[in-house]
């Protein structure tokens, strides 16, 4: 298993640490991105798409649930399920088919965890008691990724 501690210091160390990851991962990854709101899960979400091109079309699915952004031979698919009230409603707007389409990025996805493949990678993100400016990003995965 892998597990790596990352210190952002700045939202450009959080979308840099990003972009190095997305350059690691198979079309099929799913990212879950879990932490407080305000602490770094969208500049995480830009810095990744920029690592496609696409940091400009960046817009939150908080209302759409996914979003879905295309680049040649690659889909992404930017979930965000904070409004679901369980994994049921994940099954019923067919949530679990993309894991095989394409890159999922899933923000609160431990609210899904049960229908989470077990290959997923977790990022929890937290905020530095006395700096604001810093986040604390834990990820773990099956592999070693850094």
């Amino acid at each position: 298993m892998g597990i790596y501690k990352f210190i952002s210091k700045s939202e450009k160390d959080t979308k840099d640490f990003a972009k190095k990851l997305a350059s690691k991962l198979t079309s099929n990854s799913v990212i879950v991105l879990t932490g407080e709101l305000g602490s770094g899960k969208t500049k995480f979400v830009e810095g990744f798409l920029s690592y496609f091109n696409l940091e400009k079309e960046i817009s939150s699915p908080t209302f759409n649930i996914v979003n879905e952004y295309k680049k040649e031979n690659i889909n992404i698919y930017h979930f965000d399920v904070y409004r679901l009230e369980d994994s049921s409603e994940f099954y019923e707007i067919g949530g679990e088919e993309y894991f095989e389409k394409g890159i999922c990025l899933i923000e609160w996805g431990e609210l899904i965890e049960d229908v989470l493949p077990e290959n997923y990678i977790h990022i929890t993100f937290s905020k530095d008691s006395l700096n604001e400016e810093i986040r604390i990003l834990n990820v773990t995965s099956k592999e070693v990724l850094f």
